[in-house]
């Protein structure tokens, strides 16, 4: 049994949460009372703490703003009916992400500092979690960089954060996204598996040009020919023919989603095909052309599962056929809402109870 950590707690002196209007909440600009602080120097992670959620301090050298050491993750917790926290599948989390701070040079944290550190918070801010539909408490837990250094190297000092915010839906409409066939998220042997704050800088730009053109977001393909579809800009992307569901294959270039692997486990089970494997640009072109799409949407802890109802391609749009609560996306998303509030049983194991 891990033993429990001596983790030190400076309550708020007076909270924020009378100020929030629950019923009207934008997703990631209003922030909780608290955060937990772990410090790695001397080669240990120690300083384990929780303080009010306040600024942070950097000298004009610190490595994060020159060079992005950095990696994050994004999950999030809910209510049940008895008022008790649910954290959806934050081991998978844990792990992900230290293989991302792995690929970036950044020293592992143990898994007792990251579940007990979380544990805690959540405890302490409970009453932030919301319960009414379509919300929750979105979870941000990050490692960045801290030395005071202009070279190239690995810091020596890092700062591990969790913070948290309520939060209502990502996406409140079905989305309009492009085939990106010029701009690349990620090429093989870098780190587009990794969640590395640069990864999402770098995808601003060709994102902020489809945007332009009426699209809310990119269906990226690969770095090497662009013929082939990997992610949907904030999420794994999946299509419905049919009684098959067609996902990209993960990889050093596609995210490893925790919400796609929730999706993929449902759908095996309600009898679904799963093909995870390349899919061709030309081939998805040809099945909308051909009308032989049924559904595409997108899945991700922020936006769970996002429809997508036009995808663009060069100077045409296809038009999605509209969906319904009997379409594979609106049930799975119901599925998956029902599991984290505790409203349907957790065969799976995904619930972390705080």
């Amino acid at each position: 049994m891990t033993d429990t950590l001596n983790i030190s707690i400076e309550p708020i002196d007076t909270s924020r949460l009378s100020q929030v209007d629950f019923n009207h909440i934008d997703f990631g600009k209003v922030y909780s009372d608290h955060m937990f602080i772990a410090d790695y120097y001397h080669n240990a992670w120690q300083n384990l703490r929780i303080e009010p959620y306040d600024m942070l301090s950097f000298t004009p050298g610190s490595a994060i703003l020159h060079y992005g050491q950095s990696v994050f993750e994004g999950m999030k917790a809910y209510k049940n009916a008895e008022g008790e926290v649910l954290v959806f599948r934050p081991e998978k989390n844990f792990m992900r992400l230290n293989l991302s701070a792995e690929r970036m040079c950044i020293p592992q944290l143990p898994e007792d500092i990251f579940m007990q550190g979380l544990t805690q918070l959540l405890h302490l801010d409970k009453n932030w979690v919301p319960d009414l539909p379509n919300t929750s408490l979105y979870i941000r837990p990050y490692i960045f960089a801290l030395d005071e250094f202009i070279g190239i190297r690995p810091s020596d000092n890092y700062k591990f954060i969790i913070f948290t915010c309520p939060v209502g839906p990502y996406y409140s409409r079905p989305l309009k996204v492009k085939i990106e066939r010029q701009f690349s998220r990620a090429v093989h042997g870098g780190t587009g598996y990794a969640k590395a704050a640069g990864n999402y800088a770098g995808s601003l730009y060709p994102a902020k040009l489809a945007q332009q053109k009426g699209y809310d977001q990119l269906i990226w393909t690969d770095g090497a020919t662009h013929q082939y579809v990997e992610e949907a800009g904030t999420m794994n992307v999946m299509f419905i023919k049919g009684n098959k569901l067609i996902t990209a294959e993960t990889g050093d270039t596609v995210l490893k989603g925790i919400t796609r692997d929730s999706v993929l486990t449902i759908a095996k089970e309600w009898g679904y095909e799963v093909e995870e494997r390349r899919v061709s640009v030309d081939e998805l072109v040809k099945s909308l052309e051909q009308g032989e799409i049924d559904e595409a949407f997108g899945t991700g802890t922020a936006a769970t599962i996002a429809s997508i109802e036009v995808i663009g391609d060069g100077h045409k749009d296809y038009q999605l056929p509209i969906t319904n609560a009997q379409s594979f996306s609106k049930r799975v998303f119901a599925e998956l809402d029902q599991i984290k509030t505790g409203k349907k049983e957790d065969k799976y194991g995904w619930i972390y109870k705080v």
